[in-house]
């Protein structure tokens, strides 16, 4: 999320981002690669995960929301669309997310938006 959502506010290409990130602090080489795949695709898809939230963010225009929140909902868009991670850990891992970075009013607003993902997929 922190790799997104630096290159969204930066402009820098993912890569970049997650090089600046890995350099900060130490990872197991196993985090790195999870990390880097997860963080690149999800950053590759986020024309697609933007028009899922814009759809169904009803009467709240993708511009207002923040860069933390479109972060996290792209992580766990890609990750409930691209991978086999079970649902209920993607959505429970995206709410911590927004509860430590951004607010008990935004866990509650992503809560949303990958709720009506699931239910319309």
């Amino acid at each position: 999320m922190q790799a997104i959502y630096q290159s969204e506010i930066s402009g820098i290409p993912i890569e970049e981002s997650l090089t600046n990130i890995f350099e900060a602090d130490k990872f197991i080489s196993d985090t790195t690669d999870f990390a880097r795949q997860l963080a690149t695709a999800a950053w590759q898809a986020r024309d697609n995960s933007d028009k899922t939230i814009k759809q169904l963010s009803i009467d709240w225009p993708l511009d207002r929301i923040s860069k933390v929140d479109r972060s996290i909902l792209r992580l766990a868009l890609y990750e409930l669309n691209g991978t086999e991670t079970p649902p209920s850990v993607v959505i429970d891992e995206a709410l911590e997310l927004a509860k430590k970075y951004s607010g008990e009013e935004a866990a509650k607003f992503i809560n949303g938006i990958l709720g009506a993902s699931l239910r319309k997929a």
